[in-house]
C-alpha cells in the first residue's frame, strides 16, 4: 500500500471523528434536550436564583437597617449618658453649695450662740459683782458702824442714819479711787 492510501484509510477509520450521521443524531438529540432543559428547567433555576438574590438583598437591606437602628440606640444611649454625667455634675455642684451655706448657717449659729453664751456670762458677772459689792458695802457698812459704836463708845444702831454715814463714807472712797486712775 502507497502511502498516500494508508493515509487516506487512516483519516477514513479516525475514531476522534464521528460519522456525519451521528454527528447529526447526536446535535438534534442536543437541541431537544437543551430546548427541554431551556423550557422546565432553566425558569425553575432563574426562579430560585431570583428567590436567593431577593433574600440576600433583603438580608443586606435588614442588616443595613438593624446597624442603622443600633446607631441610632449607640448615639441616643450616648447622649443618655452625657446627659446623666452633666446631671450628676450638677447635682454634685448643687450638694457642695448647699454643704457650703450649711456649713455657713452653722457657724454663723455657733457664732451667735457663742456671743450669747459670752454676752449672758458678763451679764452673770456684772449682776455677781455688783451683788458682790452691795454685800460689802453692807458688810463694810456693819464693821464700820460697829467700829465706830466701840470708838465712840456707844451704840450706832439707827439703821437711816447708819446707812447715811455709810453710803456718804463709801461714795468718797470710789471718788478718791477713780481719781486715783
Amino acid at each position: 500500500m502507497s502511502p498516500l492510501v494508508q493515509l487516506a484509510a487512516e483519516e477514513a477509520e479516525n475514531p476522534l471523528i464521528p460519522p456525519i450521521p451521528e454527528l447529526v443524531i447526536g446535535l438534534i438529540a442536543f437541541v431537544i434536550v437543551f430546548g427541554f432543559l431551556a423550557k422546565k428547567l432553566l425558569p425553575n433555576i432563574n426562579k430560585v436564583l431570583e428567590q436567593r438574590r431577593e433574600a440576600i438583598e433583603g438580608g443586606i437591606e435588614k442588616a443595613e437597617a438593624a446597624q442603622t437602628e443600633a446607631q441610632s440606640v449607640l448615639e441616643q444611649y450616648k447622649a443618655q449618658l452625657a446627659e446623666a454625667r452633666h446631671e450628676a455634675a450638677r447635682l454634685r455642684q448643687e450638694a457642695q453649695e448647699q454643704g457650703a451655706t450649711l456649713i455657713a448657717e452653722m457657724r454663723a449659729e455657733g457664732q451667735r450662740q457663742r456671743e450669747e453664751i459670752v454676752a449672758a456670762g458678763h451679764a452673770q458677772i456684772e449682776a455677781d459683782r455688783k451683788s458682790a459689792a452691795q454685800a460689802l458695802r453692807q458688810d463694810v457698812g456693819h464693821l464700820a458702824t460697829d467700829l465706830a459704836g466701840k470708838l465712840v463708845g456707844e451704840s450706832l444702831e439707827d439703821h437711816a442714819r447708819q446707812s447715811r454715814v455709810i453710803d456718804r463714807f463709801l461714795d468718797e472712797l470710789e471718788e478718791k479711787a477713780e481719781a486715783a486712775r
